[in-house]
């Protein structure tokens, strides 16, 4: 489980830059913030997996 998370939060980034872009040529702002809150949200993500790997928890309960 542990590693389907982190791929799913890997290419959330790139989901959101996707979206984005979408927005942008169809000049539809909806999408556009969609995107930015796709890429805004991964990257946290990816940051919270980086900070629990470096103090090595798993995410799975308390200590």
């Amino acid at each position: 489980m542990m590693l389907s998370r982190t791929i799913r939060n890997q290419a959330q980034p790139m989901k959101g830059r996707i979206t984005a872009e979408l927005g942008r040529v169809t000049r539809n702002r909806r999408l556009q913030r969609r995107g930015r809150i796709d890429r805004v949200s991964g990257s946290l993500k990816r940051a919270v997996e980086k900070t629990k790997s470096a103090f090595g928890r798993n995410g799975s309960g308390t200590r």
